[in-house]
């Protein structure tokens, strides 16, 4: 592991952006993240950090990084978290983790997919991973927004705007929603089900609460990009 001298994380009112390798998100969705989040790079993501921000971390085995990016990096203050190339966790896993070691509860993460259908299932499937419970955890992939929803999630959008709710790792118990065309009161969904697919915001703002289980609540086209 290589050290510099980066800040430390701040209060758990911080929130945590994890920048990963894939295709660029849109400049409207980074506009969102607080300035002073604190920034980790998972391995290639470093290349997607938006121009200004403060790198605190970066993290991965190194595999498709610029050299002369993390060399910049570390002159700029950043931490270097190195992991071997057979390792067992994907890079957006590891900085995951090290969102949680630092105390933050809430993370945002910026990219995710880059044409591998594999990486990108996997990551997605990660973000409601149960050990991730204690982050509250919104991501922009692509053109998309997806939120984890655990509890009760405020999904914001345009009406008509689509968002699809699916399950993940188990069954969503008791899902209730207002703000959508086709409303669910108590109903479970199941993963591997097509029923939460496609519905479409009514109003600027939904709501999603289930009694049990996680749902992940995905807006394919964010803000009508």
């Amino acid at each position: 592991m290589d050290a510099g001298a980066s800040r430390p994380a701040a209060d758990h009112d911080q929130v945590a952006v994890i920048f990963t390798g894939g295709d660029p998100v849109p400049a409207a969705a980074l506009a969102l993240v607080p300035a002073d989040a604190f920034v980790i790079a998972a391995d290639s993501g470093l290349h997607r950090v938006d121009p200004g921000r403060r790198v605190d971390l970066v993290i991965g085995d190194f595999d498709s990084v610029d050299p002369a990016a993390l060399d910049a990096a570390v002159s700029s203050g950043a931490t270097l978290e190195r992991h071997p190339e057979a390792k067992d966790q994907t890079d957006l896993d590891l900085a995951l983790r090290a969102a949680l070691r630092r105390g933050f509860t809430r993370v945002v993460v910026a990219g995710g997919y880059g044409g591998r259908v594999d990486h990108f299932l996997a990551n997605a499937l990660l973000l409601g991973s149960a050990e991730f419970a204690d982050l509250a955890i919104t991501a922009y992939v692509g053109t998309a927004r997806i939120i984890v929803v655990r509890a009760r999630a405020d999904v914001d959008g345009h009406p008509g705007e689509l968002c699809s709710l699916l399950a993940v790792g188990g069954p969503a118990r008791a899902v209730r929603t207002t703000g959508l065309l086709y409303p669910l009161d108590g109903e479970d969904l199941l993963p591997g089900s097509s029923r939460g697919v496609s519905n479409q915001l009514t109003a600027p703002v939904a709501t999603v609460t289930i009694e049990a289980g996680t749902l992940l609540a995905v807006q394919p086209r964010f803000g009508g990009t």
